[in-house]
């Protein structure tokens, strides 16, 4: 299953070389949210793996962006202890046009499918 989020860009890392065919490089991005009068900003850790680590590249600090992401999670055992770790794999960033009348975080209903009651091209 896919994701997305909207936010800032505020810090990049270099590219990590796992072995000698895997690679990984992590970013955050900042979101703010205002609730019920109360302004709450998260910082969302992202990676990218393999020849996904250069699309962070095209966009500079401070840019406001989409990041489409899925979620995975691992489980390992370690000297008998389970552990788990859960990474935000990004696939796609994309830069985001503000305008005045349009928060960052709002969803584009135009890209949503539209729902039975708002089908009207029924013969009947």
């Amino acid at each position: 299953m896919s994701y997305e989020i909207i936010g800032k860009l505020v810090a990049r890392f270099d590219i990590v070389q796992r072995t000698e065919t895997f690679k990984t490089r992590e970013f955050v991005i900042e979101k703010s949210e205002d609730i019920n009068g109360r302004t709450i900003t998260n910082y969302v850790k992202f990676q990218c793996v393999q020849d996904k680590t250069a699309m962070v590249d095209r966009f500079n600090l401070g840019d406001e962006v989409k990041v489409q992401f899925n979620i995975k999670g691992t489980k390992w055992v370690k000297d008998g202890k389970e552990n788990y770790i859960t990474n935000l794999d990004a696939w796609r960033m994309e830069t985001v046009k503000i305008s005045q009348d349009t928060p960052a975080d709002t969803t584009n209903y135009n890209d949503m499918p539209p729902t039975l009651d708002a089908v009207d091209d029924l013969p009947f």
